[in-house]
Order: structure tokens, then C-alpha cells, then sequence
């Protein structure tokens, strides 16, 4: 759960505010809720940046078990996600590739339950298709930026509403999110 160690990088990331592409905090808070209630929880998050949504997740899964496995090709944001998960306590939940995702999402094997994409606005509809190739029905695909980007990624929550094989819905939360659960 929040205990202090987390809550302190929280909020030293949320003071310094030197991430333009940090979630908001209500968007963290609203993150956690959706890992939080799940047991065994495999979360992947696309852009994992200095961590700050990791954070939440990781907070969110240690409770009843599962991890954060995130994805960041910047390495002096990868350097930072580490120190700050370590410095949080959540590193036992965690656990950083480094890299392109379009080299390391191949190859990553496993099924995950909630996949998180906040990288960048091109490649939602790529990133899509195969963070949809790792999840199995129940799951959720959250993307973020959805309405604040509406120029970019309009079509791609268009896509993902016209979609049968799932149930999406814009949630006008901070900078916007689309929530699609896999149905099939």
C-alpha cells in the first residue's frame, strides 16, 4: 500500500516537476485502484519514465501480490526510474527493461492483466497491437493522453470503441484515458 517511503518519492516527484510526461496525481491515485483489488496482478507499462506511475503501480500490486514490469529507452530516465522505485521500497514488484519497445516488446513472453501505454502519441496504434498480442480476455488496455493529445489519438480511441472484441470508454480524467477491456 502508500506506506511513507512511497508516498515521500511521490511527492518529491510531483514538487520537482521536471517530467512533462508524468500522469497527474489523481491519474496515479486512479491507477492504483484499478491493481490494487487484484491478486496476482501483471501489470506492463510502456514509457516508464522516471517512475512515477510505476510507483503507483507498484504500490498497488505489493498488496495482494503481481509486478510492474516497464518499458523506457531514455537511460538517464531509466537510471532515475530505478533510483526512485529503490528509494520507494518497491523494488522487490518491479522490474525495468531498457530499451526501444519496438526491440523489447517482442520479446517479452508473458500474459499480463493491465497493460499501461504513455509513450509516444505515433505509436499507440503499433504499441496497440502488440501489447494486444500479451493479454488474454479480462484484461485491460489503459492509454494515456487521450484528450489532451485528441489530435493525435482520436482515432485511435475511435478504434479501440468501433472494436467488438472489446469495451472502451474515454475517461475524461486529467490528460484522458482509454480503457478498453479485452473481450475476446
Amino acid at each position: 500500500m502508500l506506506d511513507e517511503r512511497v508516498r515521500a518519492v511521490l511527492q518529491r516527484l510531483e514538487r520537482d516537476g521536471r517530467d512533462p510526461r508524468q500522469v497527474a496525481r489523481t491519474t496515479g491515485q486512479f491507477l492504483f485502484s484499478l491493481v490494487a483489488p487484484q491478486t496476482d496482478c501483471e501489470v506492463l507499462e510502456i514509457g516508464g519514465s522516471r517512475g512515477y506511475s510505476s510507483l503507483w503501480f507498484a504500490a498497488g500490486v505489493r498488496h495482494l501480490g503481481g509486478r510492474v514490469l516497464s518499458l523506457e529507452k531514455d537511460a538517464a530516465k531509466a537510471a532515475e526510474w530505478r533510483a526512485n522505485v529503490d528509494e520507494a521500497g518497491v523494488a522487490g514488484w518491479t522490474e525495468l527493461v531498457e530499451g526501444d519497445w519496438r526491440d523489447t516488446l517482442p520479446s517479452i513472453d508473458d500474459v499480463f492483466d493491465l497493460v499501461f501505454i504513455d509513450a509516444e502519441k505515433a505509436d499507440y496504434e503499433e504499441i496497440f497491437a502488440l501489447a494486444r498480442e500479451r493479454v488474454e480476455p479480462g484484461a485491460l488496455i489503459v492509454a494515456d493522453n487521450i484528450t489532451s493529445h485528441a489530435d493525435p489519438l482520436a482515432a485511435y480511441a475511435a478504434a479501440r470503441q468501433a472494436d467488438p472484441t472489446l469495451e472502451s470508454v474515454t475517461v475524461p480524467l486529467d490528460s484522458g484515458l482509454e480503457l478498453s477491456v479485452v473481450l475476446r
